[in-house]
């Protein structure tokens, strides 16, 4: 066994009664609830702070957007799902100050487009009033939905991938169940593994919650049930509070789960094979033969006499075709495959 693997069985050992203590300032008082935490030396705490453009957003209509704003737990959702460390009010006064620049911005390039073309094209005003009108209200309508739908967005990137790790995870952490370590290690050290991606930032918030604000394990993992975005894992959890208060076994409960993940996997991944093999014959249907066919029929059309070449109309869409809808296709059909295969990878 090399040293780095027997240095991680000597950190998971159990039985050291040292490695289940929270390091604390004082160690023989007996502190409950929030306590002080020993930072390695020169360490300083980490703030979170709002980005210079965020704080300049607040300043200017935090009081408006306390006043006006009405309460939002479906974006306060969003926003802990998402982990952006930001509060519902300063994240409105965000959207609606971008929201408010984009509007002016697109106001300025209609005014100015519209007198240029006024002043150089013969073109009917009520056409660029008309065109002016749109320029001024589909970006910032376009802005504000955007920003609006950026946390559950996020949220749901960050489920799909807890989704596609919580196979792997359970095997670890049934693992560590196996060799009786403790729920709150468990999730310690879970944490500590970037491997499992977002499950191991959810489990650093478990561990935040127990070691720093001094809250209980199962409370703490209530509140990460209440605050993940997936499905999988929220009912993991719930499984893990409601097992424990029942005074059932934790150990076969994430054996069970491990094996249950696993076989989900493997399905996901029959499921994700079956559907690169119809996008493959698609591929070549729509991609290769069609167009091959729409090519060979075209020219022919442009060279005999009465096809309809004389006119020019069927070399131009020839052209459109080969250049345009045959690119576009291959290119698509390339970013969805590699989309699927990179969310596959996670």
């Amino acid at each position: 066994m090399s040293p780095e693997v027997s240095d991680i069985f000597a950190r998971l050992e159990s039985s050291k009664k040292s490695y289940l203590k929270t390091k604390r300032a004082d160690e023989k008082a007996d502190v409950l609830g929030p306590h002080v935490v020993k930072l390695p030396q020169t360490a300083i705490p980490d703030y979170i702070k709002l980005t210079k453009y965020q704080e300049f957003c607040w300043r200017t209509l935090g009081a408006f957007v306390r006043l006006k704003a009405k309460p939002n737990p479906k974006l306060e959702q969003s926003l802990l799902q998402a982990h952006m460390k930001m509060r519902p009010e300063e994240y409105v006064s965000y959207v609606w100050m971008t929201t408010i620049i984009v509007g002016v911005a697109s106001a300025v390039v209609a005014i100015l487009l519209g007198g240029v073309i006024l002043s150089f094209l013969r073109i009917d005003a009520t056409l660029i009033l008309v065109a002016s009108v749109l320029l001024i209200a589909i970006p910032p309508i376009l802005a504000y939905m955007v920003l609006t739908s950026h946390p559950a967005s996020v949220a749901k990137k960050r489920g799909r991938d807890i989704d596609k790790r919580i196979g792997a995870a359970m095997g670890f952490i049934s693992a560590m169940a196996s060799a009786d370590v403790n729920v709150d290690v468990i999730f310690k050290e879970l944490s500590r593994q970037s491997i499992y991606g977002e499950i191991r930032n959810e489990a650093e918030w478990v561990t935040r919650d127990t070691e720093l604000l001094g809250v209980d394990i199962l409370s703490a993992i209530s509140s990460a049930a209440q605050r993940t975005p997936s499905m999988k894992f929220q009912e993991f959890l719930q499984g893990v509070v409601t097992t424990s208060t029942s005074g059932g076994q934790l150990k076969p409960y994430f054996l069970q789960k491990a094996e249950q993940f696993e076989k989900e996997s493997k399905l996901e991944m029959r499921s994700q094979l079956e559907t690169l093999g119809l996008m493959a014959e698609s591929f070549v249907t729509v991609v290769v033969a069609f167009p091959l066919f729409l090519v060979v029929i075209m020219a022919i059309m442009a060279i005999v006499p009465g096809g309809g070449g004389g006119s020019g109309a069927t070399v131009l869409l020839l052209y459109a075709v080969v250049g345009l809808m045959i690119p576009v296709s291959q290119f698509g059909f390339i970013f969805y495959i590699w989309n699927m295969t990179k969310e596959a990878s996670l």
